[in-house]
This record gives C-alpha cells, sequence and structure tokens, in this order.
C-alpha cells in the first residue's frame, strides 16, 4: 500500500473511531417531564465542560420506568419512587436527583400569579368535576377580596403516565376522602372530569391558550411560560406561596437514611410555611448494567451536576439535595452499580 493511500485509510479509520468513541461517551436517559428543564440545564453545561453530551426524552415516567427495564436507556427517571420490591424484583438502584414543586395553574383574565388561593379539598372537587364555575362559593370563601367570573372551569390533566400526576393525585387523596374513594392514587387514573396534554409542556401549553382554564405542571414550567399561580393553603391552615424556602420547609421532614431504597413522598407535609404539592425525582439504573461504560459515564455526569449545578437547580427553583444526601446516594446506592 503507498503511503498516500494508507493515509486515507488511516484518517478513515480515526474519524470512525472518534465517532464511535463520541457515541459511547454520550449518556442515554427517558423519563419524568418534571425534572426536565433542569436536566436540559445540566446536560448543556456538562457537554462543554466534558465533550460529553446526555439524550434525555422527556416522555412522562411512566415512560421512563418501561424504557429501563426494557433496557433501552442507561437510567430511567421517575417521580414515581419505586418500592424496595420492585427495584429487586428487577435488580434496579434508585435514588434521588432533585425535588421540586408542583403548582396549579390557571388562565384567568385580570388575575396574577399568586393573587388567587386554594385549598387542598376545592381543588379535589374541581378536578372531580364537582366545581365546575369560577365563582363558586368554596373558590370565592379562599379569595374574599378577589373578583371572580362566573365562567366554566376547563379542568386540563395529564394524559400519559406521568410521576408529576401520581404526586398530585397523592396529595388529593390525603385531603379528599371523595378523591380517595372515588379516584385514588395513580399515574394515569380514570379522570372524572377534563381534558388531557401530555407532560408538563402540553398542560402548560393548554392553559396559556385556553380561557378559564386550570392545570397542574412543576413550577420551573409556570415560571418558564409565565403562567398565573395560585398559592396553597397547606395542611397548617397557612396560605403559602410556591417558592424555594416552602419547597425546602416540606421536603425537610424527609427521612432518607431509613427510607428503603430511597422512597419518599413528599406531598402535604405538616409545617406552616410547607408548600403541600414538593415531589422528588428519582433515577432508576441497574445494578448489573448490559453497557458498563454508559453506566459509569452516567454515575459521573450524576456526581458533576451534585457538585457543579445546585446554582443552575436554585435558577429554576428547583431544590438541589444537602451535601449528607449526596453522600447517602454515593455509599448507599452508587456502590450496587458495577461498572468494573
Amino acid at each position: 500500500m503507498d503511503l498516500k493511500k494508507f493515509m486515507r485509510v488511516a484518517a478513515v479509520a480515526a474519524a470512525a473511531l472518534s465517532a464511535t468513541q463520541s457515541y459511547a461517551a454520550d449518556i442515554t436517559g427517558a423519563g419524568a417531564t418534571f425534572p426536565f428543564p433542569i436536566y436540559s440545564k445540566w446536560a448543556e453545561a456538562y457537554k462543554a465542560s466534558s465533550g460529553n453530551g446526555l439524550n434525555y426524552q422527556s416522555i412522562g415516567s411512566g415512560g421512563g420506568i418501561k424504557q429501563i427495564q426494557a433496557k433501552t436507556v442507561t437510567f430511567g427517571a421517575t417521580d414515581i419512587p419505586q418500592t424496595a420490591a420492585d427495584l429487586e424484583k428487577f435488580g434496579l438502584v434508585q435514588f434521588p436527583m432533585v425535588m421540586g414543586g408542583i403548582v396549579a395553574v390557571v388562565n384567568l383574565e385580570g388575575v396574577k400569579p399568586g393573587e388567587i388561593a386554594i385549598d387542598g379539598p376545592t381543588l379535589a372537587d374541581i378536578y372531580l368535576g364537582k366545581i365546575t364555575k369560577w365563582d363558586d362559593a368554596a373558590i370565592k370563601k379562599a379569595n374574599p377580596s378577589l373578583k371572580l367570573p362566573s365562567t366554566d372551569i376547563v379542568v386540563v390533566h395529564r394524559s400519559d403516565g406521568s410521576g408529576t400526576t401520581f404526586n398530585f393525585t397523592n396529595y388529593l387523596a390525603k385531603v379528599s376522602p371523595a378523591w380517595a374513594d372515588k379516584v385514588g392514587v395513580n399515574q394515569s387514573p380514570e379522570w372524572p372530569a377534563g381534558v388531557g396534554s401530555k407532560g408538563n409542556e402540553g398542560i402548560a401549553g393548554s392553559v396559556a391558550q385556553t380561557k378559564g382554564s386550570i392545570g397542574y405542571v412543576e413550577y420551573a414550567y409556570a415560571k418558564q411560560n409565565k403562567l398565573t399561580f395560585a398559592d396553597m393553603i397547606n395542611k397548617d391552615g397557612k396560605k403559602v406561596s410556591p417558592e424555594v424556602s416552602a419547597f425546602q420547609a416540606a421536603a425537610s421532614n424527609a427521612d432518607w437514611e431509613k427510607a428503603p431504597g430511597f422512597y419518599q413522598i413528599l406531598t402535604d407535609q405538616p409545617g406552616a410555611k410547607s408548600w403541600p404539592l414538593t415531589a422528588a425525582t428519582f433515577i432508576l439504573m441497574y445494578k448489573e448494567p448490559q453497557d458498563k461504560a454508559a453506566s459509569e459515564e452516567a454515575l459521573k455526569f450524576f456526581a458533576w451536576a451534585f457538585k457543579n449545578g445546585n446554582k443552575m437547580a436554585d435558577d429554576l427553583d428547583y431544590i438541589p439535595l444537602p451535601a449528607t444526601l449526596v453522600k447517602l446516594i454515593e455509599d448507599k446506592a452508587w456502590t450496587q452499580i458495577k461498572v468494573k
């Protein structure tokens, strides 16, 4: 082979190897839409820092659980914590990645964010189809100085299997016996009323475009889409606004060390400052991954996010995990994932 031909072959081989290495370094994940804004922000910064990318599909927690069980992604992401029994059944490890708040969002002319308040039983009755007008007595009672229109309430809910819905229905079941009896806690319930939209993105878009509507989204989506959110009346009977301090107050009740498989649900927590619709979002990975290199790279990404991503999380009103919890995750969860 002459020198020129050898150089051409070598160049092609090097390009192919480089493409393979680049592909191998990319991390694949799928699942919850709840953390998508912060995962996207982290991924962009991590790519700039390391050169390695994250391909994350925001398809809902139900889809994330299915994809990790089918072994089509390096990690699954879910806001529906899996029980220790389910983790053991599939050979999975679970750990929290970030926490945040779910908010009710409304489209009412003349009403600004935080100007309307709602309590849990009233929210449940709206989603049960019992309260159908914005000037209903239950809504007026919580908002005596607010002029409410006598218009129909358009209820918007998720159409896909959703961890946000799981936490939302978990909260409604805690505050409303009627909801607990008729609907219960489910990632994809039989909705008594309303129209469905896919993902937090879908609900945010539907509420923004529909006069008289109400929906529920992760708080970052409300901020990004400039939606009108409602304040809530919490377990202690106090009116609270969705902000990091309120999410932190609710999250402070969690005893992660004693939670098998890090199973925690943070809705309807006590405390005068607690936001009632607080939730954690979780990562699912195999103890014995098929692609050890990809799983090792995923753990590097998560470690980088814990170390460098807190300010980015704060900016989007998520709650970064405390250092003590990160250490617990490293010691109890990551040591179970065999990447060597």
